[in-house]
């Protein structure tokens, strides 16, 4: 049965922000091994992707340039250290990294990012598992914000 609703706006889904998961892929979005194309046709389809999948409060640039900021502290964290002290470093805030997860989940139920980005961020926080792995998670939401810029102007 299908469900009413007004205008071009998708029937709202309870509390997390309409349920436009099924839009976004993020099974070619890997950190070992990268893709080629990783941070670039793959960072832009899901910017493209997310940038016209939020309506409303839901992902303006600020909102995710503070996932994007966050991670950035972390990642300075860990790469401010020195050789073995780096792996040190990332095994003590590892938890912090993954509490990440949360953060988009809680954004989501304030329906200031939609599933999209949820989708997208939990699967980018669940791959780091290490010094590598925390750097490409960072260069991939870098240029994902550069190509989400493009694609969101406001």
């Amino acid at each position: 049965m299908a469900i009413p609703h007004h205008g071009n706006r998708p029937p709202h889904q309870g509390g997390h922000g309409g349920d436009r998961t099924a839009t976004i892929q993020v099974d070619d979005i890997r950190f070992n091994p990268i893709p080629a194309q990783l941070f670039g046709d793959i960072a832009k389809r899901v910017a493209k992707t997310i940038s016209e999948s939020g309506r409303g409060n839901e992902n303006k640039p600020t909102q995710l340039r503070k996932f994007y900021d966050e991670l950035v502290i972390w990642h300075d964290k860990v790469h401010h250290e020195r050789g073995q002290g780096r792996a040190e470093k990332y095994a003590e805030i590892a938890p912090f990294i993954q509490m990440m997860k949360a953060k988009v989940a809680y954004a989501q139920g304030r329906q200031h990012v939609d599933a999209n980005f949820e989708r997208l961020f939990s699967h980018i926080i669940g791959q780091i598992d290490g010094v590598d792995s925390l750097k490409h998670a960072k260069l991939f939401m870098e240029a994902f914000m550069g190509f989400y810029k493009l694609y969101k102007q406001n």
